[in-house]
């Protein structure tokens, strides 16, 4: 799927990104695999790692989403992107709207246009739980996002670019996430926790990029591609990361859920669940797909981190931690 093509991976110096880099330089041969983002430092130090005399098909590229004339310029060629970049911690996000919406949303619009402009076989956008029934402007913008990209599908044309989104939960070991706040918070014997009864999905980083590579395969344009992943109780994650250390509640902060969903009731309506997966079909979109899996339909619950099937227990995560 991937040998012999030009890949670029936009915020591809994320945690997702490098980690992305490591298991496709390992597993495939691509043309090129470019990594584009607009942090010169972080760049610099993924060059360390990932070095251009050793991987003679990795290309780093300044830039940022919000520049269309930098993206037709990095697109020039491109047959895959995987579109990374986001704003995406939440305060942050709250108390910069303006800058979230630039990003994540008008980003999103170049992202698009210059995919198809430049004839991009297939573009994949990553997305999170928070784009369901959001609360937070972060979750507001990533749903925008997610509704720019399946329609984007009815702009190109029949065999132009195909579009598609993956939406998954809390990534452990990501920047900003808790995993690395609650290590720093285990040395000083006191964890904060927001409520007792929060519970969230998490996916693991390698976790997350063979889903992607997976749904990159599967895609036809359209659809939003959900992992089935394990919940977690806040509180069982603490007692993993920081054993003996004390609980101090300090209630749920703005633009915080108690319960995170990737699916919502209203989704069912044209959902369909596979082993390993649920896939949402597009409902503006015909991409003439055959739906093998089990259809969900108007009496589904929605699929929420408080009703998931699987939980991790806290030995299962320390492992994974």
């Amino acid at each position: 799927m991937l040998n012999g093509k030009t890949i670029l991976v936009t915020g591809g110096t994320g945690s997702f990104g490098k980690k992305f880099t490591e298991i496709v330089l390992s597993k495939y041969k691509p043309k090129k695999l470019i990594i584009f983002s607009r942090d010169e430092m972080k760049q610099y130090e993924m060059k360390s790692v990932f070095i251009e005399e050793k991987y003679e098909s990795i290309r780093y590229f300044i830039g940022d989403v919000r520049d269309s004339d930098r993206l037709h310029r990095a697109f020039n060629g491109v047959d895959i992107v995987i579109h990374a970049a986001a704003l995406k911690i939440v305060p942050t996000a709250e108390y910069n709207p303006f800058e979230a919406v630039r990003t994540n949303v008008f980003g999103a619009e170049n992202i698009i246009n210059v995919a198809i402009d430049n004839n991009v076989k297939k573009v994949l956008a990553l997305s999170t739980d928070k784009a369901v029934n959001p609360v937070n402007l972060y979750g507001a913008t990533k749903l925008c996002a997610e509704k720019m990209f399946i329609a984007a599908n009815n702009y190109s044309s029949l065999n132009g670019t195909k579009f598609s989104v993956v939406r998954y939960g809390n990534v452990f070991g990501s920047r900003g996430s808790v995993v690395p706040f609650f290590k720093a918070c285990a040395q000083k014997g006191t964890v904060p926790i927001t409520d007792k009864d929060m519970t969230r999905f998490w996916i693991t980083l390698e976790q997350g990029v063979e889903f992607v590579l997976s749904s990159l395969e599967m895609m036809n344009g359209g659809e939003i591609f959900v992992p089935k992943i394990p919940s977690m109780k806040i509180t069982d994650l603490a007692n993993a990361i920081c054993p003996g250390c004390k609980h101090k509640i300090i209630g749920i902060r703005p633009g915080e859920k108690l319960h995170e969903s990737l699916l919502s009731p209203d989704d069912g309506i044209h959902s369909y669940e596979y082993k390993d997966r649920f896939i949402v079909y597009p409902k503006v979109v015909e991409n003439g797909e055959k739906k093998k899996g089990k259809y969900l339909g108007l009496g589904f619950k929605g699929y929420t981190s408080d009703n998931n099937k699987q939980w991790l227990t806290e030995d299962r995560l320390k492992k994974m931690v």
